[in-house]
């Protein structure tokens, strides 16, 4: 190794470092919130019997956050990331610290849980893009495939082991118990990011290239990223797949329960469930060992259309083994999927815009997945059950092959889920600047534009991204 390229290799380890040490307490910080939130789930059903008032916790934790995202990413971008991720995990570790004390002194009510939740999501909506922004700050170009991957295999292991642990603790140690943890849990977060450094990212100077007007103001700069994504048609693209995935996933992600349940028990639908949170477990720990395709928008849209696939093997036939299997199949691909796509933003997007860019993709998750829960019930029940019916109008052809009765109409709605997820993925490869979003220059702010060798990548380099 030269003495010129010694640095940037001291560099590269540093920041390696650094994101691990925020990865770990993201990753314990990100268990604790799904087990508070399974918790609390439990205590507001037993506590009222209510499936309305259960399901208002998760439109405390989904709106806020919906509301405040697009100024939220402009404010990433102007402020400290560092310092905005570790006030958001104070702000949260307060809120449980605050519900724990509540039911401590018997003063618990069902809005302190609402408010509770809609605090910490509200300090997520700041969170989460500016931790997704950070990473290429602290990785070379090289690493990000492989460092996406682990932030995939961090929230894989939450999904997973949050309920899990909810299950073991509220029974052990009680809501009460398990709010501490939480807690607890946030204060670690905020404890590595004490620990950790995060460069800011020079701020542009002049007019920014798709806003030539220029000019100031909160509202303007949240614009900005809305502005640069839709003067890149690869970006825009990838962000209509994103959207429409989440739609139709949004839609099978309601179905599941009752499209199992009608030929198996609840327990099975449990076992069925957790092997689905294991091949999303794999998924994350094969992306980050592999470093995922050479190109990434294969990742995205090939990994997409097997996802698609998968998601339409579940409609087949009422078979346990065919449900798991599929299941399984169509989480293992989901990490790949994120990893690649977030990897080609953190490369493609100027670090000073990226907060704004990562809010667009949140906003854009966390209004097309409710949209597909509010539909899921009306199509299962008035369009799709009566069409394979006994009598239905599809039984004596279709029915011939995938069953009639009850729950197959819902197969028939997971079958064509399932299609147009794959037919979205191969009309966004016919599209040239999808396709070949990887040629758009490289972004040269921060490590992620370094090679390992120490060089800048050059700013109009549109070669594809290998793995580490």
């Amino acid at each position: 190794m030269s003495a010129a390229a010694k640095p940037a290799k001291l560099a590269q380890l540093a920041g390696l470092r650094n994101f691990l040490l925020i990865w770990f307490g993201q990753l314990v910080s990100g268990v604790g919130s799904r087990l508070s939130a399974f918790a609390l789930g439990i205590w507001v059903l037993q506590s009222t019997g209510s499936t309305t008032r259960f399901a208002l916790i998760f439109v405390a934790m989904a709106v806020p956050a919906l509301l405040v995202s697009p100024l939220a990413g402009a404010l990433v971008d102007r402020w400290d990331r560092r310092r905005v991720m570790l006030g958001c995990e104070l702000l949260s570790a307060a809120s449980m610290l605050t519900l724990a004390a509540l039911l401590a002194f018997d003063r618990l009510a069902l809005w302190h849980i609402y408010a509770g939740v809609g605090l910490s999501s509200l300090a997520n909506a700041f969170l989460a893009p500016a931790y997704s922004a950070s990473i290429p700050l602290l990785a070379t170009r090289e690493q990000l495939s492989r460092v996406n991957g682990l932030v995939q295999t961090g929230a894989a292991v939450a999904q997973v082991a949050g309920p899990l642990l909810a299950g073991v603790l509220v029974s052990s140690i009680s809501l009460y118990g398990v709010l501490l943890v939480d807690a607890a849990s946030f204060l670690t977060g905020a404890a590595a990011l004490a620990l950790a450094r995060v460069p800011r990212p020079p701020r542009a100077e002049g007019p920014d290239p798709a806003d030539p007007a220029g000019g100031g103001g909160l509202w303007r700069e949240a614009g900005e990223g809305w502005r640069y994504v839709r003067s890149r048609g690869g970006l825009l693209g990838l962000l209509s797949v994103f959207g429409v995935n989440n739609f139709l996933f949004g839609i099978a992600s309601i179905a599941i329960t009752p499209l199992v349940l009608s030929f198996a028990d609840p327990a099975m639908l449990g076992l069925q469930m957790g092997l689905g949170g294991a091949g999303l477990l794999l998924g994350g720990l094969a992306m980050t060992a592999s470093g995922g395709p050479t190109r990434r928008i294969h990742g995205v849209l090939g990994c997409s259309l097997l996802a698609g696939l998968a998601l339409a093997l579940h409609g087949l036939a009422p078979s346990m083994l065919l449900l798991t299997a599929a299941g399984f199949a169509l989480f293992a691909m989901l990490p790949v999927i994120g990893a690649c796509n977030d990897s080609l933003w953190q490369s493609k997007v100027p670090a000073a815009l990226q907060g704004r860019c990562f809010a667009i993709q949140r906003v854009l998750s966390e209004s097309a997945m409710p949209v597909g829960y509010v539909l899921a019930g009306p199509l299962a029940e008035r369009l799709f059950e009566p069409l394979l019916a006994r009598d239905g109008a599809l039984a004596d052809s279709l029915g011939r092959w995938i069953g009639t009765g009850a729950g197959r109409g819902i197969g028939l709605m997971f079958i064509t889920l399932g299609l147009l997820m794959a037919a979205v993925a191969l009309a966004a490869w016919c599209v040239p600047a999808v396709r070949h979003v990887e040629q758009l220059p490289d972004a040269c702010d921060g490590p992620a534009a370094t090679t390992e060798r120490g060089q800048m990548a050059p700013a109009g380099h549109g070669g594809h991204a290998g793995a580490a």
